[in-house]
């Protein structure tokens, strides 16, 4: 922003609207601000659903692995499978009536830095945000994982991430190789079965299977693993990582009998395949990189919250380099119903750190 321009003051901006951002400002109503003077939501898609709005067509809500309800209306599943990517924009958009939530969109924020009187400048795309504190729900969508691997620039099919998958359609009788042993590997791979000529999918690791109900003390546990890395400033890592991966009937019943084949990571791209050192070959006509997704959090840099291991060291929700900034849907936040409790941690720790809100209305800061 120029010097001398007006920055729109806040209590609080919440960078964000998927499940995490929606959550945050629903319990600032609670606790009595208003949009547009008392909080202001910004996203930087083109309409609700956060990343749902993203997935592929064929990602039903009969297959998706859950969608939970937000908090104060509850998700009502529709009778019959439909695509995830049109169902949960709509409960998404009818939350964000419901509460007035008024969400700014579509706004990027570009960066967040100090300013006047211990205030946050929110710099956007749409203008500058002047604020006493930030949520900061930016997830991890925009942000997919390529790792590094000898010869893959060489590779002469194609090459998609999970944030590029339209659905298995597109590869149909062709040789596909799928990297990743998350969830979103497991999500392709049943839509892949039944369409591809050949499937081999590889992990780095031995899978870690989610043996039996995913109980509410396993699901505790799981978190706590996340809870500490980001308490020691490390980056989070996937939570399927701490929860073990639930492998889909169909999925399970195409690995017996030899549909996918489930093969260790190979050591190397080459033109036409992926190549092992012992001397295996598969030969592939797509590669397709469900390698995960790194939080979103580059706009954060001018407040220097990084620690040596990469991550920003959080406690709860709190950002311990800055307590003015929280983050959810970030680490141990990053589920659905993770992100829903954080909303609520995040509204309350921040309103006890700022001693209270602000209810008023406010008047521009020219800095």
């Amino acid at each position: 922003m120029t010097r001398g321009e007006a920055a729109r003051p806040v209590e609080v901006v919440v960078a964000g609207a998927g499940q995490a951002g929606l959550s945050g400002a629903y319990y600032l109503r609670r606790a009595g601000l208003e949009p547009g003077r008392g909080f202001a939501v910004l996203d930087h898609n083109t309409g609700p659903g956060g990343a749902w709005r993203h997935r592929w067509d064929t990602l039903t809500t009969e297959t998706v692995n859950g969608v939970h309800s937000l908090p104060g209306m509850p998700w009502t599943p529709p009778d019959r499978p439909a695509p995830v990517n049109a169902v949960v924009p709509r409960y998404f958009a009818a939350y964000e009536r419901e509460f007035d939530l008024r969400v700014h969109r579509p706004v990027s924020v570009r960066r967040v830095r100090e300013g006047p009187d211990g205030r946050l400048l929110v710099e956007t795309t749409e203008g500058t945000w002047s604020a006493r504190g930030l949520i900061n729900a930016t997830g991890t969508w925009e942000r997919p994982f390529w790792p590094h691997f000898p010869g893959r620039s060489s590779f002469l099919g194609r090459q998609l991430h999970t944030a590029d998958f339209a659905g298995g359609a597109e590869f149909a009788g062709q040789r596909v190789v799928v990297v990743g042993g998350g969830g979103s590997a497991a999500d392709m791979l049943v839509d892949l079965v039944g369409v591809a000529r050949s499937i081999t999918w590889v992990t780095r690791r031995p899978l870690n299977l989610m043996s039996g109900p995913f109980t509410p003390e396993r699901g505790r546990a799981s978190v706590a693993v996340i809870a500490e890395r980001v308490r020691r400033g490390e980056q989070p890592g996937s939570v399927v990582s701490a929860t073990g991966l639930h492998l889909p009937p169909e999925l399970s019943r195409a690995l017996d009998d030899g549909r996918v084949v489930l093969e260790r990571v190979f050591d190397r791209v080459t033109p036409e395949g992926v190549a092992w050192d012992d001397g295996r070959f598969v030969p592939a006509d797509a590669l397709l990189w469900a390698t995960g997704f790194r939080p979103s959090v580059a706009h954060l840099g001018p407040l220097n919250l990084r620690e040596p291991g990469g991550g920003i060291r959080v406690e709860g929700t709190t950002a311990v380099a800055d307590p003015r900034v929280h983050l959810i849907g970030y680490g141990p936040t990053a589920s659905t119903i993770g992100a829903n409790r954080a909303g609520r941690t995040a509204v309350r720790r921040l309103r006890d750190h700022l001693g209270g809100f602000d209810t008023a209305a406010e008047t521009p800061l020219a800095v």
